[in-house]
C-alpha cells in the first residue's frame, strides 16, 4: 500500500497495473478488500490524530485562559497600589512647595531687614543696591547652573535672564482631568522652561515658552480638580495643577511679572533728574498762559472722557470664559453664554463698545471650538447597545441643534447609529439569534429619536431617508449571504421572509414604508430560489417506483396518524380509505397530496408580496401537472380505472383545497391554478374499460 502514499501517484496507472497483475475476478475481490481495509486503517488515524489535536487545543485554551486570569490579578493588584504611590507623590510634591514657601520666607525676612538698614542708613544705600544687584547675579548663576546641570536636553542660552520662579507641577487633561504626566517649570524673564520628571527623579527637556505669548487663565476649583490653571500657548491650551492653592497664586503671580518684565523695568528706571527750578515750572503752570487758553484746553482734556469705553466687564472676558467653560466640559453654559454675547453685540452701540470686532472674533472662534468638541463627543458615543450609545448622544445633540449645527449633529448620529447597528447584527448572527426583529426594533428607535431631535428641522429628514436605505441595503446583502444561499429549500426562504415582512410593517407607524423597497432588494434572489426549488421538485416526481396499486398502510395506527395528518393540512381523507388499513390511492398520490398542500402553504407566504406571484404560481401549475401526467409502464397490467381515480381526486379534490388556501394566506386569487382547474375538469371523460384477455384459436 506505500503507493498511495508517494506525492506523483495516479489512479490510471495504478488501475491498469493491478488488472494486469491480477488473474481472474477473486483476486481482483482480494485486493479490494485490502485496499479498503486499508481506508478504514487510514480514516482510524486520521480521527485519533484529530483528536488528539483537539484535545491540545483546549489545553491551550485552558493555559490562555488561565494566564489572563494571572494578568487581571496583576493588573487589580496593580490598580490598587497606584492611589497609594499617587498620595506619595502629593506628599513629596507638597514638602518640596513647603521648603520652597520657607525659602522665600527667608527671602523676605533679609529682605525686609535689608530695607530697615537703607531708610535707617542713608549713606549705605548705593552699597546695598550694588550688594542686592550682586545677590541677584549670584541667584541668577545658581539657576542658571541648575537648569544645565539637571535638566537633560536642554541647550539655551539663559545669560542675562532673570530667574523669578520655579516648581513642580501635574499636566492634566484637557478633557476628563486625568493626569496625564508630572512637569516641572522653571520660569524666567523671558522664557519658561518646561522638564518632564523621568521615574529616576531626573528632568527632561520638553519645550519652552515666551512668557509675553502665553496667558494664564484662573480655573475655578470642582468636585475632582482643584489648583488647577489654564495655560494658552502656541501650541494650543494645557491645564495644570499645583499642590496647594498658594502654589496656584503664585505661579499666576509669577506668570504676570514675567509677562510685564520690561514695563516694570523701564517704570524702575524713571525719569532722568530734572533741576529743581525746572521741576517746579513744570508742576506750576505758566504765567504766560491765560483763562481763555485754559478754558479751550479743557474740552479737549474731556473729549477722551467722553469717548470711554463702556465694554461691560463678562463681555471683555467672555472669550476667556467660554474657553474654560469648554475644557471644565459645561457645554449648556458656553452655549448660554455664546447666545447672550452675540445678542449684546447685535443691539449695542457699536461705537461705544470700540473692542466689538476684536471680541467677536474671539467668541466665533471659541463658537468653532465648542462645534468640534461636540461632535467629537457625539462620534465617541458609539457603543455595542444602541441604547446606550442613543442615551450618550442626547446631551451633545441638544446643544449642536440649538447652536445650528443640524446638518453636522445629524450625519455624525447617523454614523454612530450604524457602527452600533451592525455590530449588534454581527453578534446576533454569531449567538444565532434572530437578527430581522433586532434589526428593524433597532431602526425604529434611530428613527425615533432621530426624529424628536430634528422635529424642527424638515430637512434633516431626508438624511435620515438615505441613511434608512443605506441600512437596508445592508441588511439585504447580509441576509443574501448568511440565509437567502445557494439550496435553501423554500420552506426556510418562506419562514426567513415571513420573519422579515412582519417587523418592517411597523415602520410605517412611525411614516417609513419600507417594504416595497426590501422586496424589491430580495426579489431576484428569491426568484432564483425559486426557480431552483422548481427544478428539483419536477425531477423528484416520478423517480419512485409505482406499483399502481391501493396503498396499504399495515397498521390501523398509522393509518389512523396519516389521515389525522392530512386532516391538518386541510384534507379529509376518510371517505377513501377502506378496510382496516388500506387507502384506495396510490403511495405516490398520498406523497404528493401531503407535500403539495405544505408546498401552497409556503408559496402563499411568499405570495404577500405581488413581484413573486408569477414565479409561484407557475412552480404549483407545473408542479400539478407534471404529477398528473404520470402514466403506469405500458408493460405494466393495471386497472385503468383505478388510474383515472387517482387523476380525479387530485382534479376534483386537491387542487379546489390548494387553491382556496393559497387565497387565505397570500390574500391574492392563484389565477393559474383556477384556470388549470377548469381546464383538466372540462378533460376528465367516462372511465375506460378495463382490458381483457381475450382467448383465440385458429381451429373452425
Amino acid at each position: 500500500m506505500k503507493e498511495f502514499d508517494d506525492f506523483n501517484f495516479s489512479v490510471d496507472k495504478y488501475t491498469k497495473e493491478l488488472t494486469r497483475e491480477c488473474v481472474g475476478g477473486s483476486d481482483l475481490q482480494q485486493r479490494k478488500k485490502e485496499i479498503e481495509a486499508y481506508n478504514e486503517q487510514t480514516s482510524a488515524t486520521l480521527k485519533q490524530t484529530c483528536k488528539k489535536n483537539y484535545m491540545q487545543f483546549i489545553q491551550t485554551a485552558k493555559e490562555i485562559s488561565r494566564n489572563t486570569v494571572y494578568v487581571h490579578t496583576d493588573y487589580s493588584l496593580l490598580q490598587s497600589i497606584q492611589p497609594i504611590l499617587t498620595d506619595l507623590e502629593s506628599e513629596m510634591y507638597q514638602l518640596s512647595h513647603i521648603l520652597i514657601e520657607q525659602r522665600n520666607i527667608l527671602a523676605t525676612m533679609t529682605d525686609g531687614k535689608m530695607s530697615s538698614q537703607l531708610k535707617a542708613n542713608d549713606s549705605l544705600e548705593a552699597a546695598e543696591a550694588n550688594a542686592a544687584a550682586a545677590t541677584e547675579d549670584v541667584e541668577n548663576s545658581h539657576a542658571t547652573r541648575a537648569v544645565k546641570e539637571m535638566v537633560q536636553g536642554f541647550n539655551g542660552n539663559l545669560e542675562g535672564k532673570t530667574f523669578l520662579n520655579e516648581g513642580a507641577l501635574i499636566e492634566l487633561d484637557g478633557n476628563d482631568y486625568r493626569p496625564i504626566q508630572r512637569v516641572f517649570f522653571f520660569l524666567f524673564n523671558d522664557v519658561l522652561i518646561v522638564c518632564k520628571v523621568k521615574h529616576d527623579k531626573r528632568l527632561e527637556f520638553l519645550t519652552e515658552y515666551d512668557p509675553k505669548k502665553i496667558a494664564v487663565i484662573n480655573i475655578k476649583d470642582l468636585d475632582g480638580v482643584k489648583n488647577a490653571i489654564n495655560i494658552i500657548t502656541p501650541d494650543g491650551s494645557k491645564i495644570y495643577q499645583s499642590i496647594t492653592a498658594a502654589g496656584k497664586s503664585e505661579w499666576i503671580e509669577k506668570l504676570e511679572e514675567a509677562f510685564r518684565f520690561d514695563q516694570q523695568k523701564k517704570s524702575k528706571k524713571g525719569q532722568a533728574p530734572q533741576p529743581p527750578g525746572r521741576t517746579k515750572q513744570q508742576q506750576t503752570p505758566s504765567k504766560s498762559t491765560t483763562p481763555e487758553k485754559l478754558q479751550d484746553q479743557s474740552p479737549s482734556d474731556a473729549q477722551p472722557k467722553s469717548l470711554e469705553d463702556e465694554t461691560p466687564e463678562w463681555l471683555s472676558t467672555a472669550s476667556e470664559e467660554l474657553q474654560t467653560l469648554v475644557a471644565q466640559r459645561h457645554f449648556e453654559d458656553a452655549q448660554a453664554l455664546i447666545k447672550r454675547t452675540q445678542d449684546f453685540l447685535r443691539q449695542a452701540d457699536r461705537k461705544k463698545l470700540p473692542q466689538a470686532d476684536a471680541i467677536e472674533s474671539k467668541v466665533k472662534q471659541q463658537e468653532q471650538k465648542l462645534t468640534n468638541v461636540l461632535i467629537q463627543e457625539l462620534s465617541n458615543s458609539h457603543n455595542r447597545n444602541l441604547q446606550i450609545a442613543l442615551r450618550a448622544a442626547r446631551r451633545p445633540l441638544k446643544i449642536l441643534v440649538e447652536m445650528g449645527r443640524s446638518r453636522q449633529a445629524s450625519a455624525t448620529l447617523l454614523k454612530v447609529c450604524t457602527v452600533s447597528l451592525r455590530v449588534a447584527q454581527r453578534e446576533a448572527r454569531r449567538n444565532n439569534a434572530e437578527i430581522s426583529e433586532l434589526f428593524f426594533c433597532d431602526l425604529t428607535q434611530v428613527a425615533c429619536d432621530f426624529l424628536s431631535a430634528f422635529e424642527q428641522q424638515p430637512a434633516c429628514v431626508s438624511a435620515l431617508v438615505v441613511w434608512c436605505n443605506a441600512e437596508l441595503q445592508y441588511f439585504a446583502s447580509q441576509l443574501i449571504k448568511h440565509y437567502l444561499t445557494k439550496g435553501t429549500s423554500l420552506e426556510a426562504v418562506a419562514k426567513c421572509v415571513e420573519r422579515v415582512r412582519k417587523p418592517a410593517t411597523k415602520l410605517t407607524e412611525i411614516g417609513l414604508d419600507i417594504s416595497y423597497h426590501l422586496e424589491g432588494l430580495l426579489r431576484t434572489t428569491l426568484e432564483s430560489l425559486i426557480e431552483e426549488s422548481k427544478q428539483r421538485l419536477l425531477d423528484a416526481v416520478g423517480r419512485t417506483e409505482e406499483s399502481w396499486q391501493p396503498y396499504n398502510l399495515q397498521t390501523k395506527s398509522n393509518l389512523k396518524r396519516l389521515l389525522h395528518e392530512l386532516d391538518t393540512l386541510g384534507i379529509d381523507m376518510r371517505a377513501q380509505a377502506t378496510g382496516d388499513t388500506w387507502l384506495n390511492l396510490t403511495q405516490s398520490t398520498l406523497v404528493f397530496v401531503r407535500q403539495f398542500l405544505q408546498l401552497t402553504e409556503y408559496c402563499g407566504c411568499l405570495a404577500k408580496g405581488e413581484a413573486l406571484m408569477q414565479s409561484l404560481e407557475q412552480l404549483l401549475r407545473d408542479l400539478f401537472l407534471a404529477q398528473h401526467a404520470l402514466k403506469p409502464p405500458s408493460d405494466l397490467a393495471v386497472d385503468p380505472n383505478f388510474v383515472m381515480k387517482n387523476k380525479v381526486f387530485l382534479v376534483d379534490n386537491l387542487l379546489p383545497i390548494a387553491i382556496d388556501k393559497f387565497r387565505q394566506i397570500s390574500g391574492r386569487q392563484c389565477e393559474m391554478l383556477r384556470e388549470l382547474h377548469t381546464k383538466l375538469a372540462r378533460q376528465q371523460g367516462a372511465p375506460l374499460p378495463r382490458q381483457r384477455s381475450v382467448y383465440t384459436t385458429d381451429v373452425f
